[in-house]
């Protein structure tokens, strides 16, 4: 990875945690994948009345109070239990004990978190109070609680880990990029440990409606939300927003093999662009969404013909799937109607920043379990979308090389790749 510097050190993925709306943590998650099970439901968490848009993929029977310190319990987003949890899941599957590292040690292990909202939720929710004589209710943290930074930082102070601490919020390619990133500062030897992922929750009326004034939200399916994710079918309609924290360790393949570790895969490249072009919409011609899964494959090392899945955005609007669509076709060419593909946000509606690491946390079921999620919903494909989506039902294929497909607000793009062999 990284061929531009002398001697960069291999990436590997040695722990996996999540909190998703089609299961709490990694096996439910993935059980839930190989059925095509759907996490979309009528909103409860927050009041819908008079909304045109009363669907959403919430977690739910998650004990959040339980992840945090009473005292904390109305200081913090909603995100904070969130990624605890999906990070308390990671570390113990990688079987790294940070309560026995070393001042040292703790001080080359590093969190880099992904989110679009971050603490906008927990922001709305201290206005309603101030703004309706509730201010008792209002938390002293409301600021520090507010901002994205505050996330990497709860996570740092829990675990006790004293490197790097950051959170990349670049719309919904924020957990890709921060997983490039953390792989980054291992690959050059900046830090020997990072916990890295993707976090969001913008569960708020408020965040509702100003995803449902810009109308990309769906409205048509508040009578059987389970079919209201549809990518790539002629009857999508828009998005569903979701919720969710998927979390990885990251360490070098040298120190995952002397310690015998459980390896899932290698980051071997990322990729990242940008059209340059709307606040929102894409260009129209795919050329930089393309260019960023070519660089990735470029990063990497990696040929086009040795990829063997693409998890997608495919977030079921009419533009972003048909251009996705066409950008992987400049990527790969004829090749792109060969490679099995499938949209994670078909099951789990779109959870905004952490998007990219529930794909990524999708590409490892492929890559370790030999099964490609479905993309379900997909009964009637859009002409314009024509490649291998693998509708409706899970796939058993060998899967050795995957890449993971991002796009976000403001014409962003990012591409990882992630490889199963280690040799």
């Amino acid at each position: 990875m990284f061929n531009n510097f002398s001697k960069p050190r291999r990436v590997v993925i040695t722990g996996f945690g999540c909190v998703t709306p089609i299961g709490i943590g990694r096996e439910q998650f993935w059980e839930s994948l190989r059925t095509g099970k759907s996490g979309v439901s009528r909103i409860e968490g927050f009041d819908i009345t008079g909304s045109a848009v009363q669907i959403a993929a919430e977690v739910k029977n998650f004990d959040w109070q339980a992840e945090l310190n009473p005292k904390d319990r109305k200081n913090v987003s909603r995100c904070v239990p969130l990624a605890l949890k999906a990070a308390r899941e990671a570390i113990q599957d990688s079987k790294i004990n940070t309560e026995n590292l070393s001042l040292e040690e703790k001080r080359k292990f590093g969190v880099c978190l992904g989110t679009g909202g971050g603490g906008l939720a927990f922001t709305e929710r201290q206005y309603v109070y101030w703004l309706t004589g509730q201010a008792g209710k209002a938390s002293i943290y409301t600021i520090p609680s507010s901002t994205h930074g505050g996330l990497s930082s709860e996570l740092s102070m829990v675990f006790g880990l004293h490197g790097l601490s950051h959170i990349v919020s670049t719309g919904c390619t924020s957990s890709t990029d921060a997983i490039g990133y953390a792989a980054q500062h291992i690959a050059l030897g900046k830090q020997d440990l990072m916990l890295a992922g993707g976090v969001d929750s913008p569960m708020a009326r408020g965040i509702l409606e100003g995803f449902n004034v810009m109308t990309v939200l769906t409205r048509d399916w508040n009578d059987e939300p389970e079919r209201a994710s549809r990518p790539f079918d002629k009857n999508r309609s828009g998005i569903v927003i979701g919720e969710g924290a998927w979390v990885f360790v990251l360490e070098t393949l040298e120190s995952a093999l002397n310690r015998g570790a459980k390896i899932y895969a290698e980051i071997r490249g990322y990729g990242s662009t940008c059209d340059a072009y709307h606040r929102v919409r894409l260009e129209e011609n795919g050329v930089e969404p393309a260019r960023a899964m070519s660089l990735a494959l470029e990063d990497g090392n990696v040929a086009s013909d040795e990829i063997d899945y693409i998890n997608l955005h495919g977030t079921a609007t009419q533009l972003n799937d048909r251009i996705e669509t066409k950008a992987i076709k400049l990527a790969f060419g004829e090749k792109a109607y060969k490679i099995p593909m499938s949209a994670t946000k078909s099951q789990i509606g779109h959870p905004q920043g952490a998007s990219g690491a529930a794909g990524i946390g999708a590409a490892l079921l492929a890559l370790n379990k030999g099964i490609i999620a479905p993309t379900i919903n997909l009964d009637e494909p859009d002409e314009a979308c024509d490649l291998d989506y693998v509708p409706n039902v899970a796939r058993s294929a060998e899967v050795k090389t995957a890449l993971c497909n991002c796009i976000g607000f403001g014409s962003k793009n990012s591409a990882l790749v992630l490889q199963k062999s280690v040799d």
